[in-house]
């Protein structure tokens, strides 16, 4: 979290030494006046600086929440390159400004004092204010590119109360810090914080559509950087800098820093102190006696009416839901009482008026595609259907159990960007892949059978050494025909069952498969006690060859491989749970992912035409994988699981992690959709 953390908690402890700076000084120059009844007018000032703050903040969060996908990526772009301009400035104005702050608001206070207390308050405010404005932006930005905010909020509140602490020990004349280097030096970092800013921030607009160039890669490192090692993921959160980059991102970094770090370097050696300014400064003089009014009255103002006129922004920056009109369901009537929601993100209430269980869907009349989706509804019930509604048209369509489909008449929405629907597939449409995978596993059941047989043979003449090595091509022939594992049946805890659950463990007469003669190869075991498990695991591979072609292998089964295989690959294998004593789990794991690759491979064409990004990411992912994989193997021998280096397993479980996230979509876009 470190990484996400350190950004924040460098603008934190800046902005809060600059902030708690003015407050001493403004707090000083009253005590030195004898004006210390004025006091709560500053910390008024302050307290409605930091519910502007916090108020700002909030609107950003919820505001951007209730935009759709392609409008979060173009507001949220274009608040980070906002931010970079305060932060840019910020630094600038407190490098020409620390040498004279002292004298400047000296000089305002005492104005402040001869007009009344509304002034004070008004001052404080204002010193203050900016710096709370800055923070919340720069925290809200560094947050979302972080894609999350408990780091960059850590970061932030120790940066702030470690500010905190210096103030008062520097109005206590406790702490003595040279100020100027202080801000010169974390000016410089920031300036290069706010480069990596800078590049997430037009990423997010070309992503959003506002900018050219989302797919000119100057730089693509993905293939041979791990994402998921720990100089990377620091890379990233404190730089942003990321494996891929555009070249917009590219030059629009090197641009920056290039400029605004040269123009610092030269301000910072130009400047000279300038002493007599904060001499010169007249001490005030404290203003004669006012009717008082109760003490709570302003700071309550202060504090409720920036929050009220936040919640108040929030709600009318929210998308009115469309469920305020129930949306009906039934066999014979679909999509009652709809009409054309505005564009955004909008929650349908959809109530099924009918007798049976229905699919519903928000679709695309023309195509099909859909937006948004209620998987059995029944009836009498009501659900909420979320779904993302910008220019186009729009219908419901209706699949009640047994029955016949029903679309409702279509309405048009008028501008909102665009939303991303998916296109529907069919069983039909898994027919050609499903063929071609059926293919490739008949292929490995023939290869299987005659490893197994080898295998058999080797133990049956008591060759150890040679089964050792039999057993691990076959049970790799085996675990390359992963999405096929839900049609073996019986099969599977024949050939490849776990010792889980069995009432004597790996000693149980039911443990079969390559697993046990695993335990008994790696255990020392004699041929003798083998010779019946070999025959065993030959004949259950023999019986699954004859038995599958008449198998029944649901289409809907090809998607969801995609991304299981290697969700057990992390759960098992890659945490030693399966390992019976041979420490090839990582040639297993590789046996995983070449199934993985076989299942994509026919997947193909369906993926590309409905998320023409997935693949070479995916593709980048498998790759750095492999050769994850392929580091730990030389030769016949794979390093065990529990062997390896903890920066290498990091690795391993970091690549596979982020290949698990970028398959996840594929279950979705390929899930057979009920039309009829």
């Amino acid at each position: 979290m470190w990484d996400d953390a350190f950004p924040s908690f460098l603008i934190g402890l800046r902005e809060g030494l600059e902030a708690g700076l003015i407050v001493s000084i403004l707090i000083a120059t009253l005590v030195r006046a004898e004006a210390r009844s004025r006091l709560p007018q500053v910390w008024t000032g302050v307290l409605a600086a930091i519910a502007v703050a916090m108020s700002f903040g909030a609107v950003l969060t919820f505001t951007a929440a209730s935009l759709s996908a392609t409008a979060q990526e173009a507001f949220g772009g274009t608040l980070g390159v906002i931010a970079v301009a305060f932060v840019t400035a910020m630094v600038f104005w407190m490098r020409r400004s620390a040498r004279s702050l002292s004298g400047e608001l000296r000089e305002k206070v005492t104005g402040a004092l001869a007009m009344g207390s509304g002034m004070l308050v008004l001052t404080s405010f204002l010193a203050v204010g900016r710096e709370g404005l800055e923070t919340a932006l720069f925290l809200w930005t560094t947050a979302r590119a972080a894609g999350e905010s408990a780091g960059p909020l850590t970061g932030a509140a120790i940066g702030l109360v470690l500010a905190a602490g210096l103030c008062w020990g520097l109005y206590r004349r406790v702490l003595k810090i040279n100020l100027t280097r202080f801000f010169t030096v974390t000016g410089a970092v920031l300036i290069v914080i706010a480069a990596g800013v800078l590049g997430y921030g037009l990423r997010d607009l070309q992503e959003g559509g506002v900018l050219p160039g989302g797919t000119a890669y100057a730089v693509d490192l993905t293939g041979s950087v791990d994402a998921g090692s720990w100089y990377s993921t620091l890379v990233q959160g404190v730089f942003n800098l990321t494996p891929a980059m555009t070249w917009l991102q590219v030059v629009a970094y090197v641009a920056y820093l290039a400029v605004v770090m040269t123009l610092f370097v030269r301000g910072v050696r130009a400047t000279t102190p300038k002493p007599a300014a904060e001499r010169s400064a007249p001490e005030p003089k404290a203003a004669g006696p006012r009717r008082r009014r109760p003490v709570w009255v302003i700071p309550a103002a202060v504090v409720a009416v920036p929050a009220v006129l936040a919640g108040l922004v929030v709600a009318l920056s929210r998308p009115k839901p469309a469920g305020d009109q129930t949306v009906a369901v039934s066999e014979t009537e679909c999509g009652k009482g709809f009409t054309a929601p505005r564009p955004g993100r909008q929650t349908f209430q959809m109530h099924n008026t009918g007798g049976k269980t229905s699919e519903v869907y928000l679709i695309d009349p023309s195509t099909s595609a859909v937006y948004g989706e209620i998987e059995g509804l029944a009836p009498g019930t009501t659900r909420d259907l979320v779904a993302t509604v910008a220019g186009g048209t729009y219908a419901w369509r209706c699949v009640p159990t047994g029955g016949k489909a029903v679309t409702s008449k279509a309405v048009r929405v008028s501008g909102g960007g665009a939303a991303k629907p998916v296109v529907p597939v069919s069983a039909q449409d898994l027919t050609a892949p499903l063929k071609a995978y059926r293919t490739y596993v008949e292929q490995g059941l023939a290869t299987l059978v005659a490893q197994t047989r080898t295998l058999d043979d080797d133990i049956e003449g008591g060759h150890l050494d040679r089964a050792r090595t039999d057993w691990l091509t076959a049970h790799r022939t085996y675990a390359s025909l992963g999405a096929a594992y839900g049609t073996f049946e019986d099969f599977d805890q024949k050939i490849d069952g776990r010792p889980d659950g069995l009432p004597n463990g790996v000693q149980d007469k039911d443990f079969t498969g390559f697993l046990r003669l695993e335990h008994g190869l790696w255990h020392g075991e004699p041929a003798k006690n083998l010779r019946a498990p070999a025959q065993q695991l030959t004949d259950a591979a023999a019986g699954l060859q004859k038995a599958f072609p008449t198998q029944e292998f649901d289409p809907g089964d090809l998607p969801l491989r995609a991304h299981e295989i290697l969700e057990n690959t992390l759960q098992f294998e890659l945490t030693g749970d399966t390992d019976q004593g041979s420490g090839t789990g990582l040639a297993t794991a590789d046996a995983n992912l070449a199934g993985t690759r076989e299942l994509l491979t026919v997947l193909q064409p369906l993926l590309t035409s409905r998320a023409p990004r997935l693949l070479p990411t995916v593709d980048a992912d498998v790759a750095r994988l492999q050769k994850l994989l392929d580091a730990a193997h030389d030769g016949t021998h794979w390093t065990p699981v529990d062997r390896l280096a903890a920066t290498d397993r990091q690795r391993l479980d970091g690549a596979t992690g982020q290949l698990l996230e970028d398959l996840a979509p594929v279950p979705d876009l390929l899930e057979i959709r009920k039309s009829a």
